[in-house]
């Protein structure tokens, strides 16, 4: 128990934080009709989670250095057991999406705080098995979340998505305090509050602006003050981190090509590869007439092929530069999302089912080493700052893309629908509708939308690719001497050498 007890009490925090930044995709058109909740309340279900997370994650791992990372995981546990309770007894939109954002807080403590405590606990071969069982959970999240989703929807019903996580946080909780050592880090760190909050602002802010865009345009007043207000705080952020002793993320980095093609990657993987399957899911359900089970299972195709080209390429793609990889992998998922916008009115699911196989081929091939490329492209006293930020960059892509994404899809469907009716549709209404329209006018209208979505994911992606094998450089070793091996995640959060 004390060996791998550890392992997975740690595990259950991350399997649950993982998992319901997708388990809530399907259930999305079962919330707004239960919820009466639009398509913006919608998105910030999705987002309130996925930006509260990026956010923080940063500054809640550094304060974890000096509090403790057990007893910071530990509140976290807490915090995102008593969100989740709130989320499933919202009674409206507002409360859903304020619940989900105090889950987001948790889960960045959660998350800040795993792997640190994994390399606080394991050594040598133990390290590299319990780093390979940690992604191997990670992966099992990402793929469960549809279905589980899925299943708990059409059973007891959408707030058991979230319900669910109430007995595995009382686990988690007991498991952590029995088995799991504190640890800490530098005690001398300051936690750098004013660079967590500036960048909290100019995430919130440009999310916010991205989602009224697409409830009154890119040039309404709202919407240019929202933008407006993200540019000050990223202006912010960027002085207090230049001057910062212990500054959150050290914008000098970014004068690194290498580390600036990792964090455009990591930001455009998240976007390009998962922010649509809200839309899909949302299509799938209220134009095909689909199950929340049934449309769960369609996203299989994309987990399942992630799950082989990861643990085939683990060890026929040994030695490869993550160079090739990520960037190779970004271009897959391009053309996953090219492969997708295909769509019409008569289109069925299996028209999803190419693209999603090559988006998780995408996916098999960026995620297992887009943060060892992170801390490869930066000096190793600062390895723990790129894993945090490699992660934090993900997140905040996965919000952004959603916001975005959105907006350009009922951009796209008022081209043949009034401003009130595309909303409407793009956000679950399809059953209101129907009367007023006719069911070819409503799926053409959709699938339209959804082609242009999926055009600028794919772009998106493309570029990224591009980008990403321009810019990040195997590094060239003296002659005779073997590269030297980056420190993986946990060697750089827990501080010890390899």
């Amino acid at each position: 128990m004390r060996t791998w007890g550890p392992l997975t009490a740690v595990c259950l925090g991350t399997f649950m934080l993982l998992l319901d930044v997708t388990i809530a995709v399907v259930a999305l058109p079962d919330m707004a009709r239960s919820l009466h909740a639009s398509l913006s309340d919608l998105q910030w279900v999705m987002d309130g989670y996925a930006l509260a997370l990026a956010a923080l994650l940063l500054g809640v791992g550094a304060a974890a250095d000096i509090l403790g990372r057990r007893r910071v995981h530990v509140v976290g546990v807490v915090v995102f057991a008593t969100a989740s309770l709130l989320c499933g007894l919202a009674t409206g939109p507002g409360m859903l999406v304020a619940a989900r954002g105090v889950q987001g807080l948790g889960a960045a403590a959660m998350f800040a705080t795993t792997l640190p405590l994994l390399g606080s606990i394991y050594q040598g071969r133990r390290r590299s098995v319990a780093l390979g069982v940690w992604g191997a959970v990670s992966g099992a999240a990402a793929a469960v979340g549809p279905v589980l989703g899925g299943l708990l929807t059409d059973g007891p019903g959408w707030r058991w998505i979230f319900y669910v996580n109430l007995p595995v946080s009382v686990v988690a909780v007991w498991l952590t305090l029995r088995v799991v050592p504190e640890s800490h880090g530098s005690r001398e760190r300051k936690v750098d509050w004013a660079g967590t909050v500036t960048f909290a602002a100019f995430a919130a802010a440009l999310t916010y602006g991205a989602v009224r865009a697409g409830q009154q345009g890119w040039s309404e007043t709202g919407t240019l003050v929202a933008l407006g207000a993200a540019v000050v705080a990223l202006a912010g952020f960027l002085a207090v981190e230049l001057r910062g002793a212990d500054p959150l993320l050290d914008p000098r980095l970014f004068l690194k090509p290498a580390f600036s093609g990792v964090m455009v990657g990591a930001l455009a993987f998240n976007a390009a590869a998962f922010s649509l399957l809200a839309y899909d899911s949302i299509w799938l359900q209220t134009m095909l007439g689909m199950s929340p089970v049934r449309g769960g299972l369609v996203f299989l195709w994309l987990s399942l092929a992630s799950f082989v080209v990861a643990a085939a390429g683990g060890r026929l793609l040994h030695g490869v530069s993550a160079r090739i990889t990520v960037g190779g992998g970004l271009l897959v998922v391009g053309a996953g999302q090219f492969c997708m916008a295909f769509l019409g009115a008569g289109s069925t699911a299996s028209a999803l089912v190419p693209g999603l196989v090559l988006v998780g081929v995408g996916t098999g091939l960026v995620s297992p080493g887009i943060a060892g490329a992170a801390l490869a492209a930066v000096p190793q006293e600062r390895a723990g700052m790129a894993g945090g930020a490699v992660n934090t960059f993900r997140q905040l892509g996965y919000a952004l893309g959603i916001a975005l994404y959105g907006t350009v899809l009922t951009s796209r469907m008022q081209d043949t629908l009034p401003h009130d009716a595309a909303h409407a549709l793009a956000g679950g209404a399809a059953g209101a509708l129907r009367g007023a329209f006719s069911e070819h006018a409503l799926r053409s209208a959709f699938a339209s939308g959804l082609n242009t979505a999926a055009v600028l994911a794919g772009v998106t992606a493309a570029v990224a690719g591009v980008l990403v094998l321009a810019l990040v450089r195997t590094p060239r070793t003296t002659a005779g001497q073997p590269p030297k091996a980056p420190r993986t995640t946990a060697d750089a959060a827990s501080g010890r050498p390899r």
